[in-house]
């Protein structure tokens, strides 16, 4: 792995444009990137994202070709891009463990998510940009049929990254993707706060 800029991020991004896309709709779907915790330590990067955070905020890659196909969202990994916090080893619902996300992880992850929107021309929103937790629920509105069915937060739970960032605007467990308080709708905001002032 090596660490990247953000500028190198999004340049690798508009790079690999053009295959995302097309494995995209080889799926019958847009594009989308995937938010994840590795549920590991700090520094522990894992080759299963195409991005990692570690808890400093500085950005890995794993691959300089973000069309490659990786295995960090289940049934979803074609045509997308994974980026995961390095963090939360330990964590359960009702507490993220001695390893949370940090400030500097929290800004990096909404900075690279949009670094790489831009580079693959995606709205941040739900549809495009989601935590693991979400997909599994398929949030989004695609109707994948995940043997076993759904297994997100409204379902089994087995998987929940982000859900909430144990941060004071993001401080507690949901399983309401409405509420403006869920990790991915804060980081989708800062991410869409980042767009907009990378434009002024």
């Amino acid at each position: 792995m090596r660490e990247v800029s953000i500028d190198e991020l999004r340049q690798l991004a508009d790079a690999a444009r053009e295959d995302i896309w097309e494995a995209a709709r080889e799926h019958g779907r847009e594009p989308r990137i995937y938010l994840h915790w590795s549920a590991g330590h700090y520094f522990q990067r894992f080759d299963d994202y195409h991005v990692n955070i570690t808890g400093d905020g500085k950005i890995y890659i794993s691959t300089d070709d973000l069309s490659e196909v990786l295995a960090h969202t289940y049934y979803r990994n074609s045509g997308s891009v994974g980026i995961s916090l390095c963090c939360c080893a330990g964590a359960m619902t009702g507490d993220l463990g001695d390893e949370p996300p940090t400030p500097q992880q929290i800004e990096s992850i909404a900075q690279a998510t949009c670094a790489v929107a831009d580079g693959l021309w995606l709205t941040i929103d739900r549809k495009h940009v989601m935590t693991h937790g979400e997909a599994a629920d398929n949030a989004d509105g695609l109707d994948i049929e995940y043997p076993g069915g759904p297994y997100g937060p409204q379902n089994t739970c087995e998987r929940w990254d982000l859900q909430y960032l144990g941060t004071d605007e993001s401080g507690a467990y949901t399983t309401d993707y409405d509420d403006p308080a869920t990790g991915g709708n804060v980081l989708r905001g800062k991410a869409n706060w980042y767009r907009q002032h990378s434009e002024d």
